[in-house]
């Protein structure tokens, strides 16, 4: 069996918080395939909830 693994852009200054537009600096990739980002102060905020999900998050 193969796996492979999707690679994701590093973030940009063009890429933004979903949650207050901020420049994002965290990315949660959730176990559906999704993805959020977020501003340093809300990856911090949502960080435990995130956990609980299982989401990769990346800084």
């Amino acid at each position: 069996m193969t796996s492979s693994t999707l690679t994701r852009p590093e973030l940009t200054a063009a890429d933004r918080c979903d949650r207050c537009g901020a420049a994002a600096q965290v990315r949660a990739i959730l176990r559906t395939g999704g993805e959020l980002l977020f501003c340093g102060h809300h990856g911090r905020e949502y960080e435990s909830k995130l956990k609980e999900l299982e989401a990769d998050v990346q800084r």
